[in-house]
């Protein structure tokens, strides 16, 4: 369904019920109904997503349900799953979710199962990662390949280096990973610093081969590849993952190590495919397939889960609620695992970039908000950081914690003291505490009425800040995936209700091209383009301070 979303009636009533949502107590419901967890809360498997620190009742949920049932979203999930074109500005299917088809049941586009060829590359990815990872696939001088470098950037960077670090715990003893991907010399020569030119193993991703940031890493690896071993040795150290074969021969990569992916699979979207060959060789293409496995659990779940019991449609909801009934525009994803200490900014880049925008499907422009602004950290680092401003602050901001039961690492009690703080902040957001309370807590601790007085406020807390929390039993390759499609599943819904496209990226290209303008400029004396003053004048600037 098409139209102006803030103009439905569904919409209207869910605005209606915010100003009366607005001066609930979260602590007042749960004293009210003790059994609001398990109201509020859905599992699938081990894991479990307790939404019941909301500012939501029995009624929010079926004015959210009927927005979602108004918009289509139960239809739109079958199309995406069906192969239809729903990236509708560049006519494009939507089909990460084939890439982990572990069914392999068909899916179509333009008439044709796509399977076969999706099998085709993970065999290759297999027989590829396995060779690296036993040395029958050697460096030009003899040696095994213990050095894997990733240069990629956005999504063919975010995903394998959040994935890799992730898994840690699974990566071989004799295996290296590296990401380069800032344009910034420094992340190259970092990088290069660490490395032994017989051991390096490059794997370039970029799809069209001509990725400016992608491409000039990989001309500068090449060439200290090239300084230390010779031009022949560049077949030997360099794979890609492309669609340009014509780009990646004259590279000097052999085709035969290219590695392909295709129009359907979006950046952001694409660890599943040929692009997570770094993760394939790093943790083995066996934990790369139970990954792969754990989100195919998701997408059955979310494909044929009616949308109540329907955990990303439900997270998708909530943060409608959050954002545009009751004004929060931010959101904060706070994982407790050192490993997952990647995922807010994995997570960022997949929320920010698929529903920051601001034209409808409509092609009108939106009159809502939509998108959040997403940021994070692993707990407990983050309580030291900007939990003062969660707890205290003057806008409340959501926040969705994430914890595994059991850690890959028990030492003593570590893992307990983690769990401890990962549920007292988020009963503390929910709770808060009011000036009486924290006046007579001053008081039972000696406090004369003065100091009572002075602090009472300072010390006192608002709570009432919505929250969600997701246990998972551990943090393995299969619970990774799972968590991830989760995430993936809950912009998409979002995309449907606000009526936007969630799979363009248009707004990553304007400043990207200014850039290939002013390049010219700082590499030549003259000025070719009419810049605005501030512009024009850093030009000059900087090209004096290079003198």
């Amino acid at each position: 369904m098409t139209g102006t979303v803030n103009k439905l009636r569904a919409w209207k009533r869910l605005e209606r019920h915010a100003k009366k949502m607005k001066k609930i107590e979260m602590r007042d419901m749960f004293e009210q109904d003790n059994k609001r967890a398990s109201k509020f809360s859905l599992q699938l498997e081990s894991m479990l997503v307790d939404f019941s620190k909301n500012r939501v009742n029995e009624k929010t949920l079926v004015y959210l349900l009927e927005l979602a049932r108004v918009r289509g979203v139960e239809e739109k999930i079958q199309a995406m799953f069906s192969g239809e074109k729903i990236n509708f500005t560049e006519n494009r299917a939507v089909l990460h979710t084939a890439l982990r088809n572990r069914d392999n049941t068909p899916v179509y586009v333009d008439s044709k199962n796509v399977m076969p060829q999706i099998n085709e590359v993970l065999a290759k990815m297999r027989k590829f990662s396995e060779a690296v990872r036993f040395g029958k696939f050697i460096g030009y001088t003899g040696k095994k390949l213990t050095d894997i470098v990733n240069i990629g950037i956005g999504g063919s960077d975010l995903g394998p280096v959040m994935a890799t670090e992730a898994l840690k715990k699974y990566k071989a003893k004799d295996i290296n990973t590296y990401f380069i991907s800032n344009i910034d010399g420094t992340a190259c020569a970092e990088v290069l610093n660490k490395l032994n030119p017989e051991t390096t193993l490059f794997i370039v991703a970029s799809k069209t081969f001509t990725t400016i940031e992608t491409l000039t890493n990989a001309k500068t690896c090449r060439k200290w590849l090239v300084d230390a071993l010779g031009e022949h040795a560049v077949a030997k150290h360099f794979v890609a993952l492309s669609t340009n074969a014509a780009k990646v021969k004259e590279f000097g990569i052999d085709t035969e190590n290219m590695f392909e992916f295709w129009d359907f699979v979006g950046g952001r979207y694409s660890m599943w495919s040929a692009i997570g060959l770094s993760i394939a060789i790093a943790v083995g293409m066996d934990n790369f397939e139970k990954m792969l496995e754990g989100a195919h659990t998701m997408d059955l779940h979310f494909r044929h889960t009616d949308l109540a019991h329907n955990i990303p449609v439900m997270l998708a909801l909530i943060g409608i609620w959050n954002n545009n009934f009751l004004g929060l525009r931010s959101q904060a994803i706070v994982p407790y695992d050192q490993y997952l200490r990647l995922l807010p900014a994995y997570l960022q880049q997949l929320e920010m970039e698929s529903n920051g925008k601001f034209v409808s499907a409509d092609n009108e422009f939106v009159k809502y908000d939509t998108g959040n602004v997403i940021f994070g950290g692993a707990g407990t680092d983050v309580q030291h950081s900007f939990f003062q401003m969660l707890h205290q602050g003057t806008t409340p901001i959501p926040v969705d914690f994430i914890i595994p039961a059991i850690s890959h690492n028990e030492i003593g009690d570590h893992h307990e003291i983690l769990i401890a703080n990962v549920l007292a902040q988020a009963e503390a957001l929910m709770k808060g505490k009011t000036v009486k309370e924290t006046a007579e807590e001053l008081a039972k601790a000696g406090k004369d009425k003065e100091a009572v007085d002075a602090l009472k406020k300072y010390k006192s807390f608002p709570g009432n800040n919505p929250s969600n929390t997701i246990i998972c039993k551990k943090i393995d390759p299969y619970t990774l995936g799972m968590l991830v499609a989760m995430y993936e599943h809950k912009v998409f819904v979002q995309g449907v209700i606000w009526n936007i496209n969630s799979f363009d990226q248009f707004g990553v290209e304007l400043g990207k091209k200014m850039a290939l303008d002013i390049l010219p400029e700082l590499q030549e004396n003259a000025s070719s383009i009419n810049h605005d003053s501030s512009t024009a004048a850093l030009i000059r600037y900087i090209k004096n301070l290079r003198k």
